[in-house]
This record gives structure tokens, sequence and C-alpha cells, in this order.
């Protein structure tokens, strides 16, 4: 017998016109614990039917008035990745296997084992819950405009990074961003931004290794007219453009020492003054500091001060390095392969197993920065004869000499590679689940369950 649970689980709509088994149903859906709206017409029902709607529908096929089948077609209309499971007598399994082939997600044959259907019910909910989480974030981040192509995935890394870039968004702590050289940093930091309540006011960049030392105090902080040779009018400095809004330290590490005690005081203190002047100015911002190196380490070493780096590193974001992100290396790639055969006009390559294969053992030692550059040669290479993937990562694989030398373990490998084909065939098929089943040769539940465990969604190649 399926436990007891002390969570609501679902919501389950259940539309049934026989008040015996609806009951019996609903009976052991409850003792399961899921939230159970019962039914008896399925017009009843067509209220609580919408695109934001949290669970599942749960009806059978033969009832008066409206049928499962229309029913379904009216879920359809509403949004085609709501499940919709069938129950059906041993008669009517032709009918539902038409309804499968119409966008059901399952149907279950009376007589049932309980157990069973409440496992179907249990897949179908983790289902919804995944479509709608991910819509919830793809809507937020689209809203910002600033991610691009460069954090899309469906690793577990980059679906952390993304509730986190929503999580800390919304706050005024100091972020620090850490990660490898190509991996997003800034793309990161004008996320955040964006969603913000500061997102209506300037995003200041400033690379702290391009400032010279001499020029440190009026880069950051302004000058004042005559306040050195060549100062002929007053300047703002990058503390004040970002005033109202969210200054971004890039490549902090490269900050010299002796300069950092300006940057902390201005820090703390929430005012500055401009070189040459004595008027202090206030500045309302937010800091987001970007490094790729150890900043722990190096204050320990006595090279970046302490008390700044606690300063700026209320939070912190670890960003992950591509070799880590798994089948995101080939969702970036078709991507971006897409990307550049618009701006050269000529339709982009489909990579096949081989060039997949390379492409998920490669180490990308350069990041997502590597792979658009890959991607922008392999599509111009194309345009004149057939080129594999290959020669142009040995070709780049300038930085490191184990670069193709991968810790990622022949399971993740395999699975990146079955999530590569599954979206590679939707992608062909347009997003027709029937065509997709009989090319790939799987029953429907085989690659919904496939489907939900590597977060592939329909919609996308509809």
């Amino acid at each position: 017998m399926t436990p007891v649970s002390t969570h609501a689980k679902g919501p389950v709509l259940l539309v049934d016109d026989q008040s015996d088994m609806r009951e019996s149903i609903a009976q052991f859906f409850d003792l399961a614990g899921y939230k159970v709206q019962q039914f008896s017409r399925a017009k009843d029902a067509l209220p609580h039917i919408t695109k934001s709607f949290e669970g599942i529908v749960l009806s059978d096929i033969k009832m008066p008035d409206m049928d499962g089948n229309a029913l379904l077609q009216h879920c359809q209309t509403i949004d085609k990745e709501l499940p919709v499971i069938l129950i059906t007598g041993h008669g009517d399994v032709p009918m539902a296997v038409v309804a499968m082939r119409s966008g059901a997600y399952d149907f279950i044959e009376k007589p049932f084992d309980p157990e069973l259907l409440v496992d179907v019910v249990a897949r179908a909910c983790d289902k919804r819950n995944l479509v709608l989480e991910n819509r919830r974030l793809r809507h937020s981040l689209d809203e910002a405009g600033q991610l691009g192509g460069r954090l899309v995935g469906t690793s577990d890394v980059m679906h952390r990074l993304r509730e986190d870039i929503l999580t800390y968004a919304q706050t005024d702590a100091s972020i620090l961003i850490i990660g490898e050289t190509g991996t997003g940093k800034e793309l990161v930091a004008r996320a955040l931004h964006n969603q913000s309540n500061r997102k209506q006011h300037n995003f200041a960049a400033i690379n702290c290794a391009a400032i010279p030392d001499t020029m440190f105090e009026s880069e950051m902080f302004g000058h004042e007219a005559g306040a050195f040779t060549g100062a002929n009018a007053k300047r703002q400095g990058w503390f004040e453009r970002a005033d109202k809004g969210t200054l971004f330290l890039d490549e902090l590490s490269a900050l010299p020492f002796a300069l950092q005690p300006k940057l902390l005081r201005a820090l703390q203190e929430r005012e500055i003054t401009r070189l040459g002047g004595t008027k202090t100015l206030p500045v309302d911002l937010r800091v987001i500091s970007a490094t790729n190196l150890d900043l722990e380490k190096a204050a320990q070493e006595g090279t970046f001060r302490a008390d700044l780096l606690y300063r700026l590193n209320s939070v912190e974001l670890h960003l992950p390095p591509l070799r880590e992100r798994g089948e995101d290396a080939l969702i970036l790639f078709d991507l971006f392969t897409y990307r550049f055969g618009q701006r050269y006009n000529h339709k982009s390559p489909t990579p096949d197993a081989a060039d997949r294969i390379a492409l998920l053992s490669y180490n990308w030692p350069g990041n997502v920065r590597q792979l658009i550059n890959i991607a922008e040669r392999y599509v111009l290479r194309n345009i004149r004869t057939p080129t594999s993937v290959e020669p142009l990562l040995n070709g780049t694989n300038t930085i490191d000499a184990s670069a193709n030398e991968t810790n990622i373990a022949l399971k993740d490998r395999m699975d990146a590679f079955e999530a590569a084909i599954i979206r590679q065939t939707l992608n062909d098929t347009a997003g027709n689940i029937a065509k997709a089943m009989e090319k790939l040769d799987l029953p429907r539940r085989t690659l919904n369950e496939k489907m939900a465990k590597y977060a592939i969604e329909r919609s996308d190649f509809l």
C-alpha cells in the first residue's frame, strides 16, 4: 500500500461520471498525499484548467456531454504540456491510442492496479512541476534580456545558478562572481542587475586590470576641471555613473594593492570626492565583482586586502566551467551555429554523431568563449565544403596539452549523448511526438520519461 504522506501533492483534477469509481480513486490518492478535486462532469472542470495550473488531469474516457477525448482537446488548446491521463475500459483501448497520438500523457486500462495509477500520476506531476519551473525561469531570465545563450543549459549546476540569480537579484547584497575565463561572469552580473529593482538605472562595468594606477582616482571617482594637466572639464567617475544602479568590478584580482584602501573607503562610506574637489558626494549603488582567482588565498598571502574581500563577497556565485556541464556543450553549440548561420545567411550545419561525441569529450579550456569561436568557424568552413568539428577542436587546443582529457563519467557521457539524440530528433520532427517515437523506436511512456529526465520540453521545438 502506498504510504500516507504529510505533504499535499498534485493537485489532481479527477473527472469521472461514476461516483463509486470517482470516490474510490479519490480516497486512494488522498491516502497517498495528493490534493484531489473531483468532478462528475468534464465541463465543471474546465474553469480550473489554465496555462498556469500546477497539477494534472485524470479523466475517464466515456462520459456524457463531454467525453475524455473532448476534455483532452480542450486541455491541448490551453496548454499542450498539461499532462492528461485517461482511464479506459478494455474496448476503448484503440480510442486511447488515438488520444495518445493527440497529446495524452498516458492511459490506464480498467481494471487497474491503484499503485500503478499513483506511479503514473506521480511521474506526470513531476513533469508538470518541471515544465512550470522551467517556464518561470525562462520568463524571468528572458525578461532580463542580457543572459543570451551563454547561460542556456539543462545541467544541474546551471539550474542552480539561474535559481541563485533570481534569489539574490532582489537583494542589495554585494556579490562576488567566481569562475574561469570565458564562463560568462559579466553576463551573470548583467542578469543580476536586470532582475533587480535597480534595472532602470545604469549598469557601470569597469575592468580593474585596464585602469592605470595614475588614473585610478579619476576613473573611479571623477575629477574637477583643472584637477591635473589635461583636465579641462569636470568629469563623472564610475561611482557617480552607477548611482542608483550597479557597479560591476571585473578582474578584481588585478586591482593594485596600494589602491585597494581607496576603493574600500568609498564602499564603506557610500560617498566619494572628485579628484581636485572638496565636496562629498553620496552614492547609492549595488556592487558586483568578478574574479578568476582565489581571493581568499590572495588575502592570506597578503596580496589582496581581507577587509575589502569581506566587503565584496557577502554572496559568492561560482560559475561552472563548461567541461562540468555535460550536455550543455551540445545545446550551446547548436544555439551558436544557428545564430552564426543566420548572421552569414547560410543554413547552419548539423553536427553528426561523431561531432557530438567530440564536443562532449572535449575539455573546453576556454569555456563558452572558446565554444562560440569554434561554432563560428564551423559554420564558415561548412559554407564551402562539409567539415567535421574535431579538426577545429584540435587546432585550438593550445592552452593545455591535456585538454582532451576529461573526468566525466561514462554514464554521464551516455546520458548526455542520449539527450542530444532526443533533442535532435525533436528538432527534425518540429516537436511532433508521434514522429519522434517512430524515429527513435520508443513507446510514448519511455520517451516522456526520458524527456522529463533531461528537462527536454516539446514546446522548444514547435
